[in-house]
């Protein structure tokens, strides 16, 4: 069976360090130079394709939560996990949304089911005193 075309595009994204070195040994040790990072591997270790599909990615995310015992996980829950996070870590939102891709603000505040919350109002913390 072939495998469907996947159009793929390249976006500039931060990564913490740490994610920056093991990127980096891993692509020493597999003697990758060009092209995509993860490849497919046959469970006999040789090399398969040239890179992995996003549903083998979500096979691998689903088998993972699967020993961890989480039955409904998938590679999205973590994309929107890892923005929540972001944000309750005090990340700027115009900063999640580069880092997410969206075209539109309003698309990231949807994602993070931002809310106004009217008995903290962000505003009250300004001293124009101070200003």
């Amino acid at each position: 069976m072939r495998q469907p075309e996947y159009e793929y595009s390249i976006r500039t994204v931060q990564v913490p360090e740490w994610v920056k070195r093991a990127v980096d040994d891993w692509t020493q040790v597999a003697g990758i130079t060009t092209g995509f990072i993860f490849r497919a591997v046959s469970r006999n270790g040789k090399l398969w394709g040239d890179h992995i599909t996003p549903k083998a990615i979500w096979h691998v995310v689903k088998g993972a939560a699967r020993q961890v015992g989480i039955a409904n996980l998938a590679p999205h829950d973590l994309r929107r996990s890892c923005a929540r996070l972001c944000h309750l870590a005090g990340g700027e939102l115009e900063q999640i949304q580069f880092l997410l891709g969206h075209v539109s603000v309003q698309t990231t505040e949807r994602y993070l089911g931002c809310k106004q919350r009217l008995r903290n109002v962000v505003n009250d913390g300004i001293d124009l005193a101070e200003a």
